[in-house]
């Protein structure tokens, strides 16, 4: 097997110029009839991957009729993008005005001006579109178990009192740990858990959502946000060492909520994802799967291979970015070195200091030269430049994408400085991503 190395100059007759939204025409081929599309960064802070993610995006619901946009935030938060964009939020209020309701750290991630124009773009799209046609914006995570908690509760009093007695019923079994407020700490002195609460409303919920028809989407609303309730216990517990590895059931989570989503379209929809490329590059091409790990990526291609599964990465040489020194820190705009020695970033570089688009199907050289275990870099909200050594993922990029957005300079992200409610949950754990 051929070793990727900057020796392999002629592999640059592969690259694709990647300057402008034109230059995603070879992507948009490749992508042909794929019904998901995954979209990656290196960083949860730097301005080149959200602006192209939403180059790819524009493109794939233009030409391609993608239905939405699931990212890896939380469902409550993101779920107010979603109805702003379709046009059921009070027409007075800005997208500045909802993105500053996001408050859990990191705020930058989602609270920044790169989405904001994105969601214009999206408001304005969706406008003249009949109500069912119009793209949705929605979280996957499982990090808003109190938020969640609260809009069930508020909810199922209006539209269903029976099941709003099950729901009060699971608030009550959490609420002896809100207090502490790391849910780590919470599950490690809990009694055996709140299982059977939280399981009997979800099925509740499931069962009659369909009857739920307060407002568009209300039944979709309230089966994700009791589906949060039901995984964030699992997430929490094996946290604090009682169960399935954190990391799993968390990515469990973020596909049982997509499959969801796409059941809720219809079986014509069609599914952009945007994740940290740890979740959306698949597993079993880097070190992860040594440890047990699954992803995402992996779990999407597993169960829908047969509808077109199609993931693309992103990575930089050097650059800039928003992260913190630890957890709940004060957001900085930090700069990132250039890649270690002998890193994929590292090497494509050195071959042509160029942004640069790679399919990596397109040539048997090509996917070869790129499928030998190779340091891949891997930012985190949490980052120390100092210890850059230890921000590489060993991965077969060939294996682990479909394609790979190389941008040589990066600049950070540009954040709308919302100040964190102060909460200092380990919501990036256990890699920082």
């Amino acid at each position: 097997m051929s070793s990727f190395s900057t020796s392999n100059i002629g592999l640059s007759q592969f690259y694709k110029p990647l300057e402008r939204a034109s230059d995603l025409d070879p992507l948009m081929d490749r992508i042909g009839d794929s019904k998901y599309v995954l979209l990656g960064e290196a960083s949860h802070g730097t301005h080149e991957y959200y602006t192209w993610r939403a180059k790819i995006s524009k493109r794939l619901i233009k030409e391609k009729g993608f239905s939405f946009i699931a990212v890896e935030g939380d469902w409550p938060d993101c779920y107010k993008i979603n109805r702003w964009i379709k046009g059921l939020e009070n027409n007075e209020k800005s997208i500045i005005d909802v993105l500053k309701e996001f408050k859990r750290w990191p705020t930058w991630m989602w609270a920044n001006w790169e989405i904001a124009a994105f969601a214009e773009w999206l408001k304005t799209h969706n406008k003249n579109l009949q109500a069912d046609k119009k793209i949705g914006f929605y979280g996957l995570d499982v990090y808003s178990l109190w938020e969640s908690m609260e809009i069930i509760v508020k909810y199922l009093e209006k539209e269903d009192p029976k099941t709003a007695e099950l729901a009060k019923k699971a608030v009550s079994c959490f609420e002896p740990y809100r207090e502490r407020d790391s849910y780590a700490t919470a599950f490690s002195y809990s009694r055996a858990g709140c299982k059977e609460e939280v399981i009997s409303l979800l099925q509740e919920v499931r069962k009659r959502s369909h009857s739920y028809d307060h407002e568009p989407e209300a039944n979709l609303n309230a089966e994700l946000n009791s589906l949060v309730v039901a995984n964030a216990e699992k997430y929490y517990e094996a946290m604090a060492g009682f169960g399935e590895d954190s990391w799993n059931v968390r990515d469990r989570h973020m596909v049982e909520t997509l499959n969801t989503l796409t059941k809720f379209h219809g079986s014509d929809a069609k599914i952009i994802v945007w994740e940290h490329n740890t979740h959306i590059g698949d597993a079993r091409a880097t070190d992860m799967a040594d440890s047990g790990l699954v992803n995402v990526g992996q779990l999407v291609r597993e169960q829908h291979e047969k509808d077109g599964v199609f993931l693309i990465g992103f990575g930089s040489y050097s650059g800039s970015v928003v992260a913190g020194s630890n957890w709940g820190a004060k957001m900085q705009k930090m700069r990132v070195p250039e890649a270690i020695h002998n890193s994929i970033e590292y090497k494509l570089h050195q071959q042509d200091p160029k942004n640069k688009l790679i399919i990596f199907d397109e040539d048997t050289q090509l996917k070869e030269a790129f499928a030998k275990k190779t340091g891949h870099r891997a930012i985190g909200v949490v980052y120390h430049p100092e210890r850059e050594w230890g921000n590489y993922v060993p991965s077969k990029l060939s294996d682990r994408y479909d394609a790979f957005l190389f941008i040589d300079k990066t600049k950070a992200l540009h954040p709308l400085k919302i100040k964190p409610d102060g909460h200092l949950l380990p919501e990036t754990y256990p890699f920082g991503i």
